[in-house]
């Protein structure tokens, strides 16, 4: 066995991706999990770390080049945080993600035996996201080509997305190959004014600063576009603030309403405490199908607008309705899943702990003129004990957090025993793990993956529980 330390360089064999988007090599039957490499190349890497049971390593030179390597479109590719398998060809991405699925369902929820369906594609691989969130600093991240030089403080200037693993490095981006051609052209133009404008950019370290963060929206079915500025509070900025709303107004036709919001507390999240709109409705309209949705700055909405449609089609198609149901939403968010499928069902129960989210539910309920569906605001985990009083589901749809449901959710649901439970999840691991709690009670009968994020390692996953007859008993 080839020694292996830390700070030792060994060649590799590279032979799949692991769940989370590292590379796995093996030494002698030793795993080494290898940064930003792609399955059946060989490799020169370093070992950045070594552990009892595996290392870590990156890669100082491709030896031989794997059939499923393709060049990246983005010249940012591999120093932002964002898109880390963009080097791999898209069919293969699609490979390990349905595996992946298929390792969470064996390993961690013990369902070997449950069958996978082939990964639906998404139908855009580039170019797909509706929401992009950039960060301003004062500070940029310096390409290594650019270390020699002397720069004055407008050219330290940044509007971008982090370096990958670093939460204070910022890299100016030009164009982001996940949105619109003409969103990036906005970036490129909010960061040279306001670069220009004297203010300064917000810093982490020493908390002073004006600009925050610039979030673009756009709905890909109407063109509207939504942007969204975030800044620490000062009212005598506020005009700059004007002025660059004016300009963009006038250069950018697509753009139907600006936002600023005020955020003055140190955790870098992109939202505000307070907000003021500076044109246009203050939402922008997206469809789906004959649906309509008003998407707000805060509201949650799929990034990706065609997968979503992709999603919520095979949701319905899976559930198996047949008008009769009634249905629960759980963590609803501002109603899609259920608004969408209405039309098949009885009744719709959204279940939300965010009450804008709720708001826009019944807003979006209200634009559509569908009758059939409430909404509620409160703790799920609360409110799902309350099923007397809301009326007994026959099918429960549930799409929690990335970290998945809460324990009190799933033994609710195992006393209420619906009919059937549809789970909708960004995250196999999770999905898997609330799968190993409803398993005995219910069996599963369905397993789609479906790609709503490419050249990332995330995917959706929906999968059908089907009551087991002797829970009936």
């Amino acid at each position: 066995m080839e020694k292996i330390i830390k700070g030792a360089d060994i060649e590799l064999r590279v032979e799949k991706l692991a769940f989370g988007g590292k590379a796995v090599a093996k030494v002698d039957g030793f795993v080494v999990f290898v940064d930003r490499a792609v399955p059946g190349q060989t490799v020169k890497a370093l070992i950045t770390r070594k552990k009892r049971n595996y290392a870590e390593a990156r890669v100082i030179e491709t030896l031989t080049q794997s059939p499923d390597y393709t060049s990246p479109v983005c010249p940012h590719f591999g120093i932002c945080g964002g898109c880390s398998w963009q080097d791999i060809a898209y069919e293969t991405q699609l490979f390990w993600k349905r595996a992946h699925v298929v390792e969470c369902l064996q390993h961690i929820a013990g369902a070997g035996e449950a069958e996978v369906a082939p990964i639906i594609a998404s139908p855009e691989e580039l170019h797909y996201r509706n929401k992009m969130e950039f960060t301003f600093s004062e500070r940029r991240w310096l390409l290594k080509e650019e270390l020699d030089r002397e720069f004055g403080r407008e050219s330290l200037f940044a509007l971008g997305l982090h370096i990958r693993g670093l939460f204070d490095k910022v890299l100016n981006i030009d164009t982001c190959f996940l949105q619109s051609l003409e969103a990036s052209a906005i970036l490129r133009e909010v960061r040279q004014w306001a670069a220009k404008s004297g203010l300064p950019a917000y810093s982490i370290r020493t908390h002073q600063g004006f600009w925050r963060f610039l979030v673009i929206r756009e709905a890909k079915s109407t063109g509207q576009i939504l942007i969204h500025l975030i800044t620490s509070g000062n009212p005598r900025a506020d005009h700059s603030v004007d002025r660059l709303s004016d300009h963009l107004r006038s250069e950018f036709p697509r753009v139907t309403t600006l936002i600023h919001s005020i955020n003055d507390k140190y955790s870098q999240v992109a939202i505000g405490d307070s907000s003021r709109i500076l044109f246009g409705p203050g939402f922008i309209e997206e469809r789906l199908g004959e649906l309509r949705f008003q998407i707000s700055p805060h509201s949650f909405f799929q990034t990706n607008t065609l997968g979503a449609h992709k999603l919520y089609e095979t949701i319905g198609r899976l559930a198996g309705f047949d008008g009769t149901e009634r249905v629960w939403d759980l963590y609803c968010g501002t109603g899609s899943i259920g608004l969408y499928i209405a039309s098949l069902v009885r009744s719709v129960v959204g279940i939300e702990l965010v009450e804008d989210a709720v708001h826009d539910a019944r807003e979006n309920c209200r634009i559509n003129a569908i009758g059939n569906c409430s909404f509620l605001a409160g703790d799920l985990k609360d409110m799902i004990g309350k099923a007397s009083e809301i009326g007994h589901p026959d099918v429960v749809i549930v799409d929690p957090p990335r970290a998945g449901m809460h324990p009190k959710v799933a033994r609710a649901l195992l006393e209420i025993l619906p009919e059937r439970i549809i789970a909708v999840s960004c995250n196999p691991a999770s999905l898997a793990r609330d799968a190993a709690l409803l398993l005995g009670a219910y069996n599963i009968k369905d397993v789609q993956p479906i790609d709503l994020f490419p050249h990332t390692p995330h995917l959706e996953c929906i999968v059908r529980f089907d009551k087991n007859l002797r829970s009936s008993t």
